[in-house]
């Protein structure tokens, strides 16, 4: 049977591969993008009805996270709108550990529309396509909570989740975890890129306020310095979230990508060599 799905952030970390698979399984795809024929813009609610007219399920990112002041607002009203339009499914992207993005969580959970909730750990891409790339470019990673284990998620695992739940109806009214099978430190993760690299990448552990600085003083956004420091803080700050979920086991009948495979995968791809 084929849906008309909207994919917000479908030009990003985990929305494009979800576009890819959905027109592979000849579904008919909106990408929620500003530079779309149609637009979508988390900044300009009026492109929101047109974005969501004549779509039965929904797929929503939030850009840069749902744990950002104004994001549970934006969940509100994009809900609205998606009852206003007769959104028959919604998919929402989560943080794990977020108690934000749960508020948003319980927006969509509450919208009387059926729905899936995949909440996620941090993103193995976080190294290759975000904030982590340049330092590891420029050879020296400076990181606060050097200690936390991190059960790293792959965006290609999130992506077939996110399809799976789309298209089959036995997913409504589920919350799915999101983990990779085991915990790894930054330390950990810098020793294993620059073994599969060939580099010598080093790592030095700093506290939070430093690199706050660190981060200030190059001209990092005000509003994403706030959200880095929320993200090491309260939620890898948290032993709670040390926790390994096995909801990709369950919802696809296969394990995790291994950080390991990413890690070869993505070095393969020369995008860490640095271009001096």
């Amino acid at each position: 049977m084929t849906s008309n799905i909207l994919v917000l952030g479908g030009k990003g970390k985990t929305g494009r591969k979800v576009v890819e698979q959905l027109i592979n399984q000849k579904q008919n795809v909106r990408v929620g993008s500003r530079s779309e024929a149609i637009p979508f813009d988390w900044e300009n609610r009026a492109t929101w009805p047109n974005a969501l007219d004549g779509m039965d399920k929904v797929y929503i990112t939030f850009q840069p996270d749902l744990a950002v002041p104004g994001a549970l607002k934006a969940i509100e009203e994009l809900v609205k709108v998606a009852q206003q339009k007769n959104v028959k499914k919604l998919v929402l992207l989560s943080g794990k550990g977020e108690r934000e993005a749960e508020l948003c969580e319980q927006v969509v959970i509450h919208s009387g529309i059926d729905y899936t909730i995949v909440r996620a750990s941090w993103f193995n891409q976080n190294f290759s396509e975000s904030f982590f790339l340049d330092p590891i470019l420029a050879g020296h990673v400076a990181l606060p909570m050097a200690q936390a284990k991190i059960p790293f998620v792959d965006t290609d695992d999130i992506a077939d989740v996110v399809v799976e739940v789309l298209m089959n109806d036995g997913h409504d009214g589920k919350t799915y975890e999101l983990t990779g099978a085991r915990f790894l430190t930054f330390e950990e993760v810098v020793a294993d890129i620059a073994k599969a690299t060939g580099r010598d990448i080093a790592f030095t552990p700093i506290s939070l306020p430093a690199y706050t600085k660190m981060m200030e003083e190059v001209g990092v956004p005000s509003d994403y310095v706030w959200l880095i420091n929320y993200l090491f803080s309260e939620v890898l700050g948290n032993k709670e979230n040390e926790v390994i979920a096995h909801d990709i086991e369950k919802v696809l009948g296969r394990a995790p990508k291994d950080f390991s495979e990413y890690v070869q995968e993505t070095a393969a791809t020369g995008i860490w060599n640095p271009t001096v």
